[in-house]
């Protein structure tokens, strides 16, 4: 008689191999990114097939550069930023957009007399100079101000009550108003300056594995409603693991931003959609850019994003 004492279960077999995918964030870890966060740690992305890796952004980051040369396989940023991108020459696609409103506004004191974006006519911002909703503030207000550089800190704009400065809702306000100050925003959007925040890959990606990205941004996607509507303990847990330089306040108030604002979902009675891209935005996006000669005259939206997430709202 054979002893089967000592003998070892033979294993389970393996489950499928899961596809290995590099996301590029535009900064470091914050309720920005909350979605992709969310998906991964709730297993969004393992549950379709995809072992993701979500690189953290910062200064200098070259989050397209990246991307277009097979570094990291999808990545994040702002629509006109991308529109950039592709006409120098980048061979990237827009895929989707997980913001629908900018986050980007203009930080001013609460007794500021700016009250409107007319209102910053011979003012001064602390704005960075590359900024496309400059040309486009000051081309259809008919305005001029002066810029200071952008400095990433608030400590000129908390010396000087004149000063309006460059912010995001979900970041700056919390810490101005932390430090004492009283202070208001102007979201950029709100001026008709409205561009997405878009996920994007390469174009060779696309082409070669459209499947795989409609699996990457249905995952993603997933993992933003759900961050909206549930708990996010655990995701917040993650982002301040990976930046222990932001608290668990701000991230708090940052995703009540997102959600107060519409700044993921937009406003469904105009046909917005998570995820989605309508083809008036964009033509409205592209026409901006073109009078402020970063883009050629005839580009179209559909040189730069994939058709297949562009809702035709023409006919509403």
């Amino acid at each position: 008689m054979v002893s089967l004492a000592g003998c070892s279960r033979p294993e389970k077999p393996a489950g499928p191999s899961l596809r290995k995918v590099v996301m590029q964030t535009d900064w470091f870890p914050q309720a920005e990114h909350g979605g992709f966060y969310h998906a991964l740690v709730e297993g969004y992305y393992r549950e379709a097939g995809l072992d993701v890796e979500i690189l953290p952004g910062g200064v200098n980051a070259q989050i397209n550069l990246k991307v277009a040369r097979g570094d990291a396989d999808f990545g994040m940023n702002r629509m006109d930023l991308l529109f950039v991108a592709q006409q120098r020459g980048l061979p990237i696609t827009v895929v989707g957009a997980h913001l629908q409103r900018d986050p980007q506004a203009l930080l001013v004191h609460e007794d500021s007399p700016v009250r409107t974006f007319a209102d910053l006519q011979g003012r001064t911002l602390i704005a960075a100079p590359s900024m496309v909703w400059i040309s486009y503030l000051k081309k259809r207000y008919g305005i001029d101000f002066s810029l200071r550089p952008m400095t990433y800190g608030l400590a000129a704009f908390m010396a000087d009550p004149e000063i309006i400065q460059q912010c995001f809702v979900t970041n700056e306000p919390f810490y101005a108003r932390r430090n004492g100050a009283r202070v208001r925003t102007l979201l950029i959007a709100d001026s008709g300056y409205e561009a997405y925040h878009a996920i994007f890959t390469r174009r060779d990606l696309l082409r070669e594995d459209p499947e795989l990205v409609r699996t990457f941004v249905a995952a993603s996607l997933r993992g933003w409603k759900a961050y909206l509507e549930n708990d996010p303990q655990k995701t917040h847990a993650e982002i301040l693991r990976r930046n222990p330089q932001v608290s668990a306040e701000l991230l708090e108030y940052s995703r009540s931003e997102l959600i107060a604002r519409g700044l993921v979902l937009g406003d469904p009675s105009r046909g917005d959609a998570l995820g989605r891209l309508r083809q008036s935005r964009l033509e409205a996006q592209v026409q901006a850019m073109q009078d402020a000669d970063l883009l050629p005259p005839g580009a179209k939206p559909e040189e730069f994003v994939w058709p297949e997430v562009i809702t035709n709202d023409r006919e509403r």
